[in-house]
């Protein structure tokens, strides 16, 4: 098999070949055709997690340590089964759910393996999607995504998914309530679709580049906002909730100071800061403030329904050639990408 892996951080990704696995027990091994390239990439890619104050989180402390494999929104082929693999056959095309736990603790069997203490997430905390093979611990984890592209059913394994468990955390919407969805990259866009696909009508799609902005509008946004303008935080005022995508002090303030009493804002964005807001106000204005990371293996099964029913506009996805893959990191972390890269890993040749 051949990897893209992380030799320094922050320098270009470099190919290594290595042996190929043989799935054992339960496991499936998957050739990948197609990995999406997330925000999170680049925060692993750099190093770290920047949590404000002059302090960081080192992905090193828990384990990702160069020669690293990046990757956690995987399509592909069945190619080899495990001896007691059950549910799919070989040469079936499949998402692979890459958030999984260690299977055994009460967590894990109760499907909320994303919240398992011991993760093992594809790409986050083992190798990854930027390979031509990837090893699923189990056929459970593996979803039929047949009528929708393949480059786009790749990148609901994490955009979609962590879009989607965000909507979830929101509060009861009334017919007339306004969402705000704060960062209109990859997430923040399919966002926009899946609350509309899930009948909210009031969506405002709050970014600073109106490419982005523009996106939203054709993905169902009923107003775009440019976050820049001097009164962005007026035009937001009275919002039933706000999802944020960016996850910056800035954006923090923003969505928080919006919320009509009894409003929630959910973070998503891992971008860096820390939060400083006076306690008092929280419990006055009864608002929550909840953390929302990825999703459970039910959530992406919802999901995947909703894109085969047709019900969720695509994100626009371009897709590069593997060797691509640091140029698309920078890209990303320079913010130029529209929607979402995803890599065409079936073309490398170890």
């Amino acid at each position: 098999m051949r990897a893209m892996q992380i030799i320094e951080w922050g320098k270009p990704l470099e190919f290594r070949d290595y042996p190929t696995p043989e799935p054992k027990g339960e496991q499936v091994l998957v050739s990948v055709e197609s990995a999406g390239v997330c925000h999170s990439d680049v925060h692993i890619w750099d190093g770290y997690f920047d949590l404000g104050g002059g302090k960081r989180f080192y992905v090193k402390e828990r384990g990702c340590v160069p020669p690293f494999t990046l990757g956690h929104e995987p399509f592909g082929v069945v190619e080899a089964l495990g001896p007691r693999a059950k549910g799919v056959k070989l040469g079936q095309k499949r998402l692979a759910y890459p958030w999984t736990g260690c299977g055994k603790c009460a967590v894990c069997k109760s499907g909320q393996d994303n919240y398992c203490m011991t993760p093992r997430f594809a790409g986050v905390h083992r190798a990854g999607a930027y390979a031509t093979h990837l090893l699923v611990p189990d056929a459970k984890y593996l979803l039929d995504t047949t009528g929708i592209d393949d480059a786009f059913a790749a990148t609901l394994a994490c955009s979609g998914l962590t879009a989607y468990s965000a909507t979830a955390k929101l509060p009861a919407l009334s017919a007339k309530d306004r969402v705000a969805v704060l960062g209109c990259g990859g997430l923040g866009l399919i966002a926009v679709s899946i609350l509309r696909a899930k009948g909210a009508k009031y969506v405002i799609a709050c970014d600073l580049d109106p490419v982005k902005l523009a996106a939203a509008a054709r993905l169902g946004a009923s107003e775009t906002l440019d976050t820049r303008s001097a009164d962005a935080a007026q035009k937001l005022q009275g919002i039933a909730a706000a999802i944020d995508f960016v996850g910056t002090p800035a954006t923090a303030a923003l969505g928080i100071g919006a919320l009509k009493k009894g409003g929630r804002y959910v973070l998503c964005g891992l971008y860096g800061g820390e939060l400083t807001h006076p306690l008092p106000p929280i419990a006055q204005r009864a608002i929550g403030i909840v953390g929302s990371y990825v999703g459970n293996l039910q959530e992406l099964k919802e999901v995947v329904a909703l894109a085969k029913k047709g019900k969720l506009k695509p994100l626009p996805v371009e897709t590069r050639p593997a060797d691509a893959a640091s140029q698309a990191l920078s890209d990303l972390k320079e913010g130029k990408v529209v929607g979402r890269v995803v890599l065409d890993l079936s073309e490398i040749a170890a």
